[in-house]
């Protein structure tokens, strides 16, 4: 009698050593495309903060900034575990503790340092706080976005090295814009 058959599906990894373009495509793709929508709304999501936006200019500063470093360090925890995870060795209880640790000491050390920076430079202690804050914040859940759409995209099938690392990023993005606009709004307003 012959043992059962294993019809998981087979997880096809991005390799551009081996693989055709359109192949790459195929697997890139679609997850640009949810990330083209979802930066649209992350626009959006901008356009509801234009009254604390409107009322200090340099508030506008400092978006830029915030998305980018929260998004940098989910990068990095995405593509360590995404790399992990191929090796089919991966603990993710091991990461769910780690990483939410490792966000909460980068959002300490780039939130004050952040803080004190706006601070000397704009000599505004409630924007600078408000800049403070929404890095802490932002950086500490990073890690825990870029496990959970990593390990959502591990789940699917898909390389998480090529879908992962796009939606986690603006998933990342809109999370950040959301609490930069709410942390300025009730500081500032």
């Amino acid at each position: 009698m012959n043992a059962p058959q294993n019809h998981q599906p087979k997880t096809i990894y991005a390799d551009d050593d081996t693989e055709s373009v359109s192949l790459l495509l195929r697997l890139r793709v679609p997850s640009l495309v949810l990330g083209l929508f979802l930066g649209l709304g992350i626009s959006l999501l901008t356009s509801r903060f234009e009254e604390v936006l409107a009322t200090n200019v340099h508030v506008a500063f400092f978006i830029p900034f915030i998305v980018y470093i929260a998004a940098a360090v989910g990068s990095q925890t995405s593509a360590i575990y995404s790399r992990n995870l191929k090796s089919r060795h991966t603990k993710l209880r091991n990461y769910l503790f780690k990483e939410p640790l490792l966000g909460l000491c980068l959002g300490v050390i780039f939130g004050l340092a952040s803080l004190f920076i706006v601070n000397v430079w704009l000599e505004d202690m409630r924007l600078a706080s408000a800049v403070g804050l929404s890095t802490f914040l932002a950086i500490t859940i990073a890690p825990v976005i870029a496990i959970t759409v990593t390990e959502i995209i591990q789940e699917l099938h898909e390389d998480p090295a090529v879908g992962a690392a796009p939606i986690a990023t603006v998933v990342q993005d809109m999370i950040s814009i959301i609490i930069y606009g709410l942390v300025t709004s009730a500081l500032l307003l």
